[in-house]
């Protein structure tokens, strides 16, 4: 007697390998049986002919860190056939937290992460991995040491190299979130205040969580000009701990830097070809999406984000900005503003009624209705809503993402912010890549997408028994339609559903069938 028993399926096992019939057999939360023809009874019979089954695919970069608390059905994630994710990215997160920096924290984070929960009642990994485990979420939840998040908690939003004290400090923090249950370390160089970090306290760090055998997840600090230099810059930090590096959403941002990727993919392919363990994520669209303060220079941020409001209250710092932002300044930063345009820069969500009609316009779009300067347009927005902003930046070239795209090294990834009008990739992510740029663009085979969503995170990520179809892995599951999967979500029109998702199941649950939640949720936490 089987719990679970999918008969007639095109299996995609996860590693790479051609599809082969079989019928795969499920006891209790593990795939027990991978054969043709299997016999035997069992309390649930899905019939899956026509369709592809494969792993539940793994996203390697989300945002859902406050969204799962409130939301534990995790309905985006879901209905495209993501079982698992990672949290603590950018090295902004919610844990760990100390009382006197708590309220900072929850304004630094809430453009990212939303304010689905006000009250948090965790100060520690542990205690946030407990009340996510509370809620009982519908996929499988990793988290990472978020290095702002750290170095708030001993440094506070200085921008100031640490002293050796401090430096202790943060190792002593990351040891106890790595033993927590972490498995590894993020930092985010464009975001305060991780940004404000020198290369002494990222070496000591990464060493810490390397004894854990923790891995290096870094936004970097340039990703269009100076993207060269900001991977050499990661890959140093790594070589000298002797960590591996994952870079997140690897990209060539800014018109003047399209048809860099041979060259960026060329310079990563030196670290391997040296021993450096590198990997990156993707995801499968020229446009990004983060917090609209990243669009004001790092010097603003300094001191947390009620002293960087109060800055941009002040009409000359405003001149100052407009100088920046122009690249008139000499300043060397991530200047979206000046690389893309204003014109590329869209605002996907905002905290209050009355800036909803910013929703879903370019920054551009609304300076003119209102008749404002673009960057007062920028000040007014991060004022009058606390700073929680989102945005999406209209930054790259379609031959240079396909390009990354088939690097070898490439796990796909959403980078998923939920809320107002969100990037598409929230909700169609995965649908996208195997709908257009495996069925319509032939950018890449069925089987290696495959590989890059389910077995490539998981090698990532440490988790030897998921993202294969094979006896003793855990049963997370997905199976679609190949000649129907799509991504629905547009830019204009984000918050919907993928189509040709069949069935999900999550530690051998049926989570999801025929486009429909069951109500069951059974994922776990994920401890390293």
């Amino acid at each position: 007697m089987y719990d679970v028993l999918i008969k007639n399926a095109r299996v995609v096992d996860g590693a790479g390998n051609p599809w082969f019939l079989a019928d795969v057999a499920i006891a209790g939360d593990r795939i027990v049986r991978v054969s043709r023809g299997l016999a035997g009874e069992a309390r649930l019979v899905l019939d899956a002919s026509g369709l592809i089954l494969c792993p539940g695919f793994i996203d390697s970069h989300t945002h859902s860190d406050l969204r799962i608390l409130k939301h534990p059905e995790d309905e985006a994630k879901i209905m495209q056939g993501v079982t698992s994710a990672l949290l603590g990215q950018d090295g902004l997160s919610v844990a760990p937290v100390g009382d006197e920096t708590l309220d900072l924290m929850k304004r630094r984070v809430s453009g990212l992460l939303g304010t689905y929960v006000t009250s948090w009642t965790w100060r520690t990994t542990a205690e946030y991995l407990t009340a996510v485990e509370a809620v009982e979420p519908a996929t499988n939840v990793l988290m990472m040491v978020p290095h702002s998040s750290v170095r708030a908690e001993v440094v506070g939003w200085e921008n100031r190299p640490a002293e050796p004290h401090e430096i202790d400090r943060m190792k002593a923090l990351v040891s106890r979130s790595m033993e927590e249950g972490a498995i590894a370390f993020s930092t985010g160089l464009i975001y305060p205040p991780g940004m404000y970090a020198g290369p002494t306290e990222m070496v000591e760090l990464l060493k810490t969580a390397g004894k854990y055998g923790g891995f290096f997840v870094v936004h970097m600090r340039n990703e269009s000009d100076h993207v060269m230099e900001s991977v050499r810059e990661v890959a140093g930090y790594a070589k000298e701990s002797g960590v591996p590096l994952h870079i997140s959403h690897l990209k060539v941002g800014g018109r003047r830097n399209w048809g860099r990727a041979v060259e960026l993919l060329c310079l990563i392919d030196e670290y391997r070809a040296s021993g450096l363990d590198v990997t990156f994520d993707q995801y499968p669209y020229v446009a990004g999406s983060t917090m609209l303060d990243a669009t004001v220079p790092p010097w603003v941020h300094e001191g947390g984000v009620g002293k960087m409001l109060l800055r941009l209250q002040d009409p000359k710092v405003r001149d100052d900005i407009r100088k920046d932002q122009a690249g008139t300044s000499g300043l060397v930063w991530e200047n979206w503003p000046e690389s893309c345009g204003f014109d590329r820069i869209v605002v996907t969500a905002v905290r209050s009624e009355k800036n909803r009609f910013a929703e879903g316009k370019t920054i551009l779009d609304i300076s003119s209705a209102l008749g404002r300067d673009p960057t007062d347009v920028i000040c007014d927005l991060l004022i009058e809503e606390d700073d929680a902003v989102t945005m999406a930046i209209f930054y790259g070239d379609e031959q240079d993402m396909r390009t990354i795209m088939r690097h070898s090294a490439m796990i796909v990834c959403s980078d998923g912010i939920v809320g107002g009008k969100p990037h598409p990739r929230v909700y169609g992510t995965c649908p996208r890549v195997l709908g257009r740029y495996v069925r319509e663009e032939k950018v890449l085979t069925l089987e290696e997408a495959v590989r890059k969503m389910t077995s490539a995170p998981a090698q990532r990520l440490g988790l030897k028994d998921r993202g294969l179809i094979r006896e003793g892995q855990f049963a997370d599951i997905a199976a679609f339609d190949p000649a129907t999967i799509a991504d629905t979500a547009t830019f204009a029109e984000p918050n919907q559903f993928p189509v040709g998702v069949k069935f999900v199941l999550v530690n051998g649950v049926l989570t999801m069938k025929d486009g429909a939640l069951t109500g069951a949720r059974a994922g776990k936490v994920l401890r390293r």
